[in-house]
């Protein structure tokens, strides 16, 4: 039980360093947290979201807003349960927009761990969320915008008109494995130039 114990405590200096490189201006170094915990999210996210694709997609979006807000990380907690509430409220937000009620909200995502809990997000409580959500989405706008125009297309299709990967073959008039590389490229290039501006996320 020590040693699984010391196995934790390490596990969580480790994550803390990590995250106070990240502050000191160290942005390459969310990578290690991302290897690390990429399996984790995704198994937390497949337990909700029956779709592969959805489930490739909102584990992307937990990291994405896990770097977004990791200037507001409280040391005092662990970086694996921070990011795992990230992850349901990420469910919650995607169930809510496809109107799916099939998974009761109390209900903890783990037996075995029931300390991660579906929680919803208290928007009364951030007056400035409407600006922040503005600026962030011009900033993401401008990068989708300057993208080469076939990534610029799938992008649109996946995320503003929301169609899944066999829509947007059929629309695209191409093979589903192509869509689904294409759009892991469009992604990858979005991410390298929305890092670029990383400061607005801080």
């Amino acid at each position: 039980m020590d040693s699984e114990l010391d196995k934790r405590k390490m596990s969580r200096e480790e994550d803390a360093e990590v995250i106070r490189c990240i502050l000191d201006g160290d942005k390459e170094a969310f990578s290690k947290l991302q290897n690390k915990y990429k399996y984790i999210v995704s198994a937390i996210v497949r337990k909700v979201i029956r779709d592969e694709d959805d489930v490739d997609d909102l584990t992307q979006e937990t990291f994405i807003k896990a770097y977004r807000a990791i200037s507001t990380f409280n040391f005092d907690y662990a970086f694996s349960s921070w990011l795992c509430k990230i992850a349901s409220n990420a469910c919650i937000d995607f169930l809510r927009k496809k109107r799916y009620y099939t998974v009761s909200l109390s209900r903890p995502m783990d037996p075995n761990n029931p300390d991660y809990i579906f929680e919803v997000e208290d928007t009364n409580s951030l007056p400035d969320i409407e600006l922040i959500k503005s600026e962030k989405a011009e900033v993401v706008e401008a990068a989708i915008a300057a993208l080469p125009e076939k990534y610029r297309t799938i992008i649109n299709l996946r995320h503003s008109e929301e169609l899944d990967y066999a829509e947007i073959a059929e629309r695209l008039k191409l093979p589903l494995g192509t869509v689904k590389v294409n759009l892991f490229r469009a992604r990858k290039m979005l991410g390298i130039a929305l890092r670029k501006h990383s400061a607005l996320f801080d």
